[in-house]
């Protein structure tokens, strides 16, 4: 991949674009093998690549600049405005969008937010594209204070974006490294985004997490769901279940899943799926709550077949993980960001033996990539 910022030295996140890109799955695959050296029976399942450059199915965007000449991008080590709309790494779709963006941020004079003054509004753009094409943008501010200019030109901002679907504002009034803020106005008739993976509609509600790299995050919902068809669990639990790919994914006639996330909007998102795909409500039910937390609370009746937990970078954790080792869950599918909180956690329950595992890179150009281990009781 070629980029121009990179080779100029305006943004070095891709920190591994030098690399062919060959080298670089063959070292993830090799970092996770090194990780999880401690059990030797482990099987490798070829890992799974991804393409190059316009993988990316979200642009997490900062503002800076002026309000006539916004940057969408980064911020250099003094706080200002590096632009990298045209960055390669964004999907196409994508890349055709942030230049309107940014001449929406003129016309309805939505001011940069100026970190090193603390001043302005505008802090964020994050945009998020489906597989068909339609988009999510969702304006990150300050204070309420642009909302109703935002709502004033929102369709000359519809009319010069057709595949714009869901348009909402985000507040975030603190002065810190937050992304976003815990209120959302939603300023479009639609407040969600239908991802098409593997012949399912998931719907992504704006503070609803979801996958960057959707053709990888489609490998990784396959590779679990055959795990979970082939041991046939009469129950199964999806922990950090997100929008609910991997319980929606493993739904079967009378198979009992239950998700559990902290997001109550993710939790919507799932249930408007379920919803969606005619399952059962009794039997595909959601809950909004700590993973651990729901976990230690369950009487012993209750413990599933099979568990698939989802973590963020810091993983599981020693309380849940000490509950899957005494628990009696047969098996546990593991999906990671990161393979040194995965080993940790993999150390923390010798009951249960990590039998299959596969590198899905989900993050070409950088050190990162995701991980799924099945792990079986002995």
């Amino acid at each position: 991949m070629q980029c121009s910022h990179f080779e100029a030295g305006r943004c070095r996140s891709c920190s591994w674009l030098e690399r062919s890109y060959d080298d670089q799955l063959a070292a993830k695959e090799g970092q996770v093998r090194g990780l999880l050296a401690a059990w030797p029976d482990l099987a490798w399942e070829a890992p799974v690549g991804s393409a190059e450059e316009g993988f990316r199915n979200k642009a997490k965007m900062v503002v800076g600049g002026t309000v006539e000449q916004p940057t969408l991008g980064i911020l250099d080590p003094r706080g200002g405005g590096v632009d990298l709309r045209d960055c390669p790494l964004h999907s196409p779709g994508l890349q055709a969008a942030l230049p309107v963006l940014a001449d929406f941020v003129a016309r309805a004079a939505i001011v940069p937010y100026d970190v090193p003054g603390r001043r302005g509004e505008l802090k964020h753009l994050l945009v998020t594209e489906a597989p068909d094409g339609r988009l999510m943008v969702r304006f990150v501010l300050r204070s309420q204070e642009p909302v109703a200019r935002i709502r004033k030109h929102l369709p000359w901002l519809i009319e010069a974006l057709p595949p714009l679907a869901v348009a909402s504002v985000n507040l975030q009034p603190e002065h810190k490294a937050v992304l976003e803020g815990e209120r959302e106005i939603v300023l479009t008739d639609e407040s969600s985004l239908t991802m098409r993976v593997n012949e399912i509609d998931l719907h992504l509600r704006p503070q609803s997490f979801f996958q960057t790299n959707t053709d990888v995050a489609a490998a990784l919902y396959r590779q679990v769901r055959d795990w979970v068809d082939e041991a046939e669990p009469a129950s199964l639990w999806d922990l950090y279940c997100g929008v609910g790919g991997f319980a929606l994914h493993c739904a079967r006639p009378g198979r009992r899943i239950t998700g559990v996330e902290t997001s109550a909007e993710a939790v919507a998102s799932a249930e408007r799926t379920r919803d969606g795909l005619g399952l059962d409500a009794g039997l595909v039910r959601f809950v909004a709550g700590d993973a651990t937390a729901y976990a230690l609370d369950s009487a012993p009746p209750d413990v599933p077949g099979l568990v698939v937990v989802n973590p963020p970078r810091r993983g599981i954790g020693s309380d849940l993980a000490a509950w899957l080792d005494g628990s009696g869950v047969d098996r546990v599918a593991y999906s990671s960001c990161n393979a040194q909180s995965l080993a940790r956690d993999l150390a923390a329950m010798p009951s249960l033996r990590p039998v299959r595992g596969r590198v899905l890179d989900m993050f070409p150009q950088t050190a990162h990539y995701e991980v799924a281990v099945l792990l079986e009781r002995h």
